[in-house]
């Protein structure tokens, strides 16, 4: 009797709704999804490719083990961490199908241009990109994964020194990109760039960062259809005319400046160094903020709501 209760027990798991089982699917993570639920039954299988549970791909809980090196990539990423890595990304892709719409990394989830490539071709779908780490992706990798991604709308990146690669790459291939988040500081070159490549662009965030005065002024002046402009926790950084070299930092926001952003529908800003934690933090940190110091998941956090996670 005990056999046959247990037999009968097993078989209504099997055949429980699809739905139903979906539905409770939804509250585990990408690490129990492909490690356990996937490999009970047929039914379990079944219910965990659903596409409900891929539209958002969520490795932001998932680091790299890893050193710092002197030289490029300036990161060593164990091979263990790699194969652990490389793994999820495999057992994802079989059981999304295509249908993730969203995928975020990790601040110091390292990848690979072989990894990433592997990514975007089962997921050319994506319309969203949260990749804050970019050490050791090279211009072909991040290039060929943009042509790739032709329904991209937002892109969470990395201040890097030579941005017309990018940029123009998604000037050319993502006609419906609109939101741009920036985790680093931001200079008058990469400014001059947004707004040749990129002269639509809505949103913009620079929250946390160490930004150039003159870069400011070009994209209040250059990106004509910005709406919504964040420079939350940020400072401004100007140089004396009769000393080039030696850097001033300006923490309040003058007329000049505050005409210009009165003409977008949300500008966001917080330069209270005195009281504000993060603003200290950001100074502290010269504009690149060490996120590995702080609280745990204060990298996701944007004023922005399209672009908090």
């Amino acid at each position: 009797m005990e056999e046959e209760y247990e037999s009968r027990r097993m078989r209504r798991w099997e055949e429980l709704d699809t739905d139903i089982l979906v539905r409770i699917f939804q509250k585990f993570s990408v690490f129990e999804l492909t490690s356990g639920l996937a490999h009970v039954c047929r039914g379990w299988r079944a219910a965990c490719c659903d596409p409900i549970l891929w539209k958002t791909l969520d490795l932001s809980h998932m680091r790299s083990s890893f050193i710092k090196i002197p030289l490029e990539p300036y990161v060593y990423v164990e091979r263990r961490s790699d194969e652990a890595l490389t793994r999820i990304l495999k057992l994802s892709m079989n059981l999304s199908g295509g249908n993730t719409r969203t995928l975020i990394f990790h601040f110091n989830l390292f990848l690979s241009d072989d990894q990433l490539t592997y990514t975007a071709e089962r997921c050319p779908g994506l319309r969203r990109v949260v990749l804050p780490a970019w050490n050791r992706i090279k211009k072909t990798g991040i290039c060929k994964a943009i042509r790739i991604w032709k329904d991209l709308e937002s892109l969470t990146m990395p201040s890097i020194a030579n941005p017309p690669y990018l940029l123009t790459e998604i000037a050319k291939n993502c006609k419906n990109f609109k939101e741009l988040k920036i985790m680093g500081p931001f200079e008058v070159f990469f400014a001059n760039t947004l707004i040749t490549c990129l002269p639509n662009l809505k949103i913009l965030s620079l929250r946390c960062s160490a930004i150039k005065r003159e870069a400011l002024m070009k994209i209040l002046d250059g990106l004509q259809s910005l709406e919504v402009l964040n420079i939350s926790h940020s400072y401004l950084v100007e140089y004396n005319s009769w000393q080039p070299q030696q850097k001033v930092i300006v923490r309040e926001l003058d007329k000049a400046i505050t005409e210009k952003t009165a003409k977008l529908k949300r500008f966001l800003t917080c330069m209270e160094h005195k009281t504000c934690l993060m603003c200290q933090r950001t100074e502290n940190d010269e504009g690149i903020v060490r996120w590995y110091k702080y609280e745990e998941g204060e990298w996701k956090v944007d004023e922005v709501s399209s672009l908090h996670l």
